[in-house]
């Protein structure tokens, strides 16, 4: 699989403006009202992630998930990272 162009990159940036785009990741945080809720979601995003064959780093803080999106075998950005950053921001409200 490719790594995204730079025109890629930046409309992916466009359009899912909360996603932090890193030099070969996507980023973003997500905050709920409490650890029960967080853990909720992160388990909604194992369930898409498992679907799609790709999974993301997780981080848990409490009652914030941070989610880390890179194609690692490819070294860099690759559709697959859009695709389920796009499936998990549809999971939010």
């Amino acid at each position: 699989m490719a790594l995204l162009s730079e025109m890629e990159r930046q409309e992916f940036a466009a359009s899912y403006p909360e996603w932090r785009l890193g030099g070969d990741h996507l980023q973003r945080t997500f905050t709920f009202r409490d650890f029960a809720e967080a853990m909720g979601f992160v388990t909604e995003v194992a369930l898409v992630a498992e679907k799609a064959g790709h999974h993301p780093d997780i981080e848990i803080r409490w009652n914030q998930v941070t989610l880390t999106l890179s194609t690692h075998s490819e070294g860099g950005l690759t559709r697959r990272d859009t695709d389920l950053a796009a499936r998990i921001s549809a999971l939010t409200p």
